[in-house]
């Protein structure tokens, strides 16, 4: 049974979230607040969290930095957000400090429960790409495709799931240049028109990680009017 951590202050929408969540199999622990959820997730109860659906507008320290702690802590926690109204500026801001994917408030149960089942599979390590020994370097950077491993230069490069699975995706193919639309479908699940938004906000993230100069870039290349190849230059 999968475990996800609710982070959400208004007690109504927490209440019929657990109750959509339960009836579909997953256990669930809730917080109010950012500090509750950080000290639940240091704690017992937070070893067996596999995805965080967190609130942006939270009392006290509300979601933007919850979620860069949470990234600070960990890389692999899968964290979807939710927020209240569909304003650029938020959400940019939550999918630069970490988040994997983005709901808008109101939402049905078939939409968010189909988006916490999409960020789980995105984490499982069971969904590997390449065989045993498949190993890509290219000028320092080395995708170990078999052992879910990057590093640069030598150096371990730690990546969340979808930042992995992003990269994964646009070096199988170096010189291909993929549409938004098209990894959206084949690294974030969605079956549907998914918003450009999160691709962007996560192309930058691992540029960030794994360029030596993220404004110019030499691994993940912008194809102006189209969307993304895998380099290098």
């Amino acid at each position: 049974m999968p475990h996800v951590l609710l982070i959400e202050d208004d007690t109504s929408v927490r209440d019929g979230m657990e109750l959509v969540l339960r009836r579909h199999g997953y256990g669930v622990e809730t917080a109010a607040t950012g500090e509750e959820a950080l000290a639940l997730l240091a704690g017992e109860r937070g070893a067996r969290i596999e995805l965080a659906v967190l609130d942006l507008m939270l009392p006290g320290m509300d979601g933007f930095e919850v979620c860069r702690r949470i990234r600070a802590r960990t890389a692999t926690l899968p964290v979807i957000m939710l927020t209240a109204r569909g304003d650029d500026r938020d959400i940019v801001a939550g999918l630069e400090a970490g988040a994997d994917d983005y709901v808008v408030k109101p939402v049905t149960a078939p939409v968010l429960e189909a988006r916490i089942r999409a960020a789980l599979r995105r984490a499982e390590p069971s969904l590997r790409q390449g065989s045993d020994g498949d190993v890509t370097d290219l000028a320092g950077l080395v995708i170990d495709r078999a052992g879910l491993t990057v590093t640069r230069s030598g150096t371990p490069v730690p990546l969340p799931p979808t930042e992995l699975r992003l990269l994964l995706e646009l070096s199988a193919s170096p010189g291909r240049v993929f549409t938004r639309e098209q990894l959206l479908a084949s690294v974030w699940d969605h079956t549907f028109l998914g918003d450009s938004r999160i691709v962007d906000a996560a192309v930058g993230r691992l540029r960030a990680k794994i360029e030596e100069v993220p404004g110019r870039p030499r691994y993940v290349q912008t194809v102006r009017g189209f969307g993304y190849r895998f380099g290098p230059l």
